[in-house]
């Protein structure tokens, strides 16, 4: 356990000196924050974090602030998509689709995007660590501190990438559980055009889902962060299974908001953004 001194500097509006303890490989949960009463956070949703470097006895900080991620995963046809709009709409989530960054990655005539389709036409895979780059560039481009990452991870060497590179797991994981027959009926009737939208290609590819990513589902069942939602119904009952999972979140989310998680040295560690004094 180390014990971290927030730059005196950046918390001399506050009149107060904090100190963090940060636990190596912790979830938010597990972080311990300690402040001397009446000291608390004022402010529920700070949109102007006041910290933005700390520094550690020893450590060197890479400045790496850590958003809050969901990965969103079920077979085609299980609704994950239309869900992931509604949380967007409502939770203030960014959707970032795996899928979209590759196609988007191709577009745009980059070297990167001409090797991805060179892969894709002699039928290769694209390497995880490819797919992976690209969500974490997508995330580095945007200010929000909060994603929904659909479609990925597909398989285990996908996760093991995601992890590598990220440096960080997600902090839930979403599974739409919903019955073969159903995902069938719904592929079939969406009516996108898609040459691939046919029975025969539609079960081989929740067989494949099958294969590959329910032994994901397994690995984040085990480790607590998986939250199965029943995706049978209409795409409001959907959601009310759905809503109940991220209005409890809610303090979480204030907390990374108001607050921010960086990494630093390997550790992650707890910044306090925003305190007053209470009368």
């Amino acid at each position: 356990m180390k014990k971290i001194r927030l730059d005196p500097d950046a918390l001399a509006f506050a009149g107060q000196q904090f100190h963090c303890l940060a636990l190596k490989d912790c979830t938010l949960d597990m972080l311990g924050l300690f402040t001397r009463k009446p000291w608390a956070p004022n402010n529920p949703i700070c949109k102007r974090p006041m910290i933005s470097d700390c520094k550690a006895e020893g450590g060197a900080s890479d400045g790496r602030k850590i958003p809050f991620v969901t990965f969103v995963l079920g077979g085609p046809g299980s609704g994950k998509g239309t869900q992931c709009t509604r949380i967007v709409e409502t939770f203030g989530f960014t959707h970032l689709s795996a899928g979209d960054l590759l196609r988007k990655e191709i577009s745009s005539n980059s070297e990167n995007g001409s090797m991805i389709l060179s892969l894709i036409k002699e039928g290769k895979i694209v390497p995880s660590e490819v797919t992976v780059q690209l969500i974490q560039k997508a995330i580095e481009a945007r200010e929000n501190d909060r994603y929904l990452i659909d479609g990925f991870p597909r398989s285990e060497e996908n996760r093991i990438a995601y992890e590598r590179v990220i440096g960080a797991e997600p902090d839930i994981v979403l599974f739409f559980d919903c019955p073969e027959e159903e995902m069938v009926r719904r592929v079939l009737n969406r009516n996108q055009g898609r040459i691939d939208d046919n029975i025969d290609t539609v079960k081989e590819r929740l067989k494949v889902f099958a294969e590959l990513n329910l032994p994901v589902i397994r690995h984040y069942s085990k480790k607590g962060k998986l939250y199965k939602i029943d995706g049978t119904g209409s795409e409001e009952e959907i959601f009310e299974r759905v809503r109940p999972v991220f209005a409890a979140l809610r303090p979480i989310l204030i907390v990374r908001e108001m607050c921010g998680i960086i990494l630093l040295d390997g550790y992650k560690i707890l910044i306090i953004c925003s305190v007053s004094l209470v009368k």
